[in-house]
This record gives structure tokens, sequence and C-alpha cells, in this order.
């Protein structure tokens, strides 16, 4: 397929996108597709038990080659972790610009190989961490961006939660997230966090980590992951990550030279420790928090960049970056030492 020029998006009526995956995620992006205007979708699924409400607006394919046919503009990839790679690659040849859930993959190989091939094309090329646009894991960015706490020092964050509770009215045993040759764990299914503390502080040089099947859960992969991060600038990181905790809880606090930033998933509060006044002030509240806004301004986000053919804010060479040092913490326990990157 010949790459699209930036005038055919800008101004044709009709985009066509591609849905690689219908399971949780993917069935989600569908739905957000839909609410858009002038948006025709396609999706590749082996599934035979699709809902009406998605057959009579969308079309069904079992074969990548059969929606190629179609000839989408850009693709959704939204199967198992262990099938990104491959079908960015063919996706990518194609010419399609990508939209990749995370994690990248669960390995490295062919990972500079698609980073060849996108910078040829000029894919425009994004990994999904929705928590980038969780508003008030972006008011954090900001405050660090103002320097508001000034040097960050050190920084703690956990994401933790009851892997069955995921998706109450499927089996968790036959999610992916459960099983390692799809890819699963906590480490690379919940690398949410370090996505976004690798977005607040920057590059992680060293990580030295413990992760252990701990629970009853019936899962081949690790159930709890504690590391300990070492950044560039010389800044120390905490990362605690599980599928083991009810209610489900996340939380960042991150201490700087002249303050703290802390922000939980209870009270939806970006807080932060004025040193001067001796006091915490509120940063930062969204009353209204609902979960789809996030995947939603996500979506809009890469559709604009699509149109605009910019560079995206997490872009494959960046989820290299994520994916390395995400597998830098499973080796590091599975090693027992300390890994530099």
């Amino acid at each position: 397929m010949v790459k699209k020029l930036i005038s055919s998006l800008t101004y044709r009526k009709l985009l066509i996108a591609l849905v690689v995956g219908f399971g949780s995620i993917g069935i989600r992006h569908t739905k957000n597709l839909l609410k858009k205007p002038n948006m025709k979708i396609i999706v590749n699924t082996k599934r035979k038990n699709i809902p009406p409400e998605f057959t009579k607006k969308c079309k069904f394919f079992n074969e990548i080659s059969d929606c190629l046919n179609e000839k989408p503009d850009f693709a959704i990839i939204a199967n198992e972790t262990n099938l990104h790679m491959s079908t960015a690659l063919n996706l990518a040849k194609h010419g399609l610009d990508i939209f990749i859930e995370k994690p990248l993959s669960n390995s490295m190989k062919d990972s500079k190989k698609l980073e060849r091939i996108v910078a040829e094309k000029k894919n425009i090329t994004f990994v999904g961490c929705n928590l980038r646009f969780h508003k008030s894991i972006k008011k954090i960015k900001k405050l660090l961006t103002d320097k508001e706490i000034g040097d960050v020092l050190w920084v703690r964050a956990e994401s933790s939660s009851y892997l069955p509770d995921w998706h109450p009215n499927d089996d968790y045993r036959k999610s992916y997230a459960a099983k390692k040759i799809t890819g699963g764990g906590v480490v690379l299914t919940c690398i949410h966090e370090l996505d976004y503390l690798m977005w607040f502080i920057g590059k992680i040089t060293e990580v030295f980590s413990r992760n252990e099947k701990l629970s009853n859960l019936k899962i081949d992969t690790e159930d709890i992951s504690c590391s300990i991060l070492k950044f560039k600038n010389n800044a120390l990181g905490e990362l605690h990550l599980d599928f083991l905790q009810r209610p489900d809880f996340r939380s960042c606090k991150i201490i700087g030279s002249s303050g703290v930033i802390y922000w939980d998933s209870n009270s939806n509060n970006v807080k932060k420790f004025d040193v001067e006044k001796k006091r915490w002030i509120t940063k930062f509240f969204h009353a209204h928090y609902k979960r789809n806004e996030m995947y939603e301004d996500e979506l809009e986000y890469f559709l604009k960049c699509i149109k605009t053919r910019t560079k995206t804010m997490n872009d494959i060479s960046n989820g290299i970056k994520t994916l390395e040092t995400s597998l830098a913490i499973l080796k590091s326990s599975k090693n027992n030492s300390r890994i530099k990157i």
C-alpha cells in the first residue's frame, strides 16, 4: 500500500480504521471509534460470538489479508502481547499508521526492525499507555515540568488490583495477563506505572527487582513485583505492582528538593506539600472521573497526530525503551542481581 499524503487524511470525508483483536480493550477502542463521525471500522478477530451491536456497524474478518484489502488508513493493535510485534511489522510494511496497545511486546525481538520500517515508511506510531491521559497524571507531569517541587529526589508508585476482578464475566485464567506464553504477568501487563515514571523523570539506568508468584491464582506468571529503580538524573524509585489486592489501588508519591506531590486513586486528589507554609495544598481534583475519558482523549490525540503527521509523545522508539526496562526488571529477579540498562 502506498503511503497516503497528508492531504488525503486531512480533507478526506471517510477514515478507515482497522482494529486487530476484539478482547476487552479492542471492544473499548471500537466503541470509541464508533463515536467518531466519518469513520469506517474493520475488525480482525477469530471470535465467533460478536454482539449484533457491532456486526451492524463494523466489518469483521478472520484474516489480516482480507482487512488490508479494505485499504485501512490506520490500525489499533489490541491482540495478545506476544502477537503485537509480528502484527505491527506486517501493517507497518503496508504503510499503515499504528496504535499499539501496551506493552510493545514481550521480548526485544524484531523491535529494531520495526523501528527501521516505520522510519522508512514515515508511519505515525503510538504505544498506548492511557494513564498519560488521566487528568491527575497529566497534572503531576505539569507540576514537575514547572519545577513546583524542585528537583526530583525519589518516587514511589503502586498499582495493586485483583486479576479476577478485571473482567468479572470472563474467566481470568484464559486472559493474556494470566499466561507467560502470551506475554502476561504483572510486570508487562501493568507497565503503565513504569511508563509514566519514565515520562515524569526520564531514563532508568539500573534496576533491582524481586518478582514472585505468591497467591493461589491459577496463573503461570508472577503476581507481584517489587523494584528499586535508578534514574539517569540519580533519582531513586520504588515500584510496586501486584495482581493480589482488593480493592484496587493506585498511588504516586514524588519527593523533590522543595516539596512533595501525592496522588492516589481513592481520593483522585493531586496534592502538593508546601514546605514554606508547612501544609498540603490541593492542586487538582477531578470530581466526576469516568474511566473511559482517558481512552477517548488518547484516541483523539492519536487521530490528531495522524492528520497533522506529527510525531506522538510515545512512539515506537520510546516504547522500546520502556519495554527494555520492563524486561530488565524481569531479568533482575531471575538472576537475583542489579541490571544496568
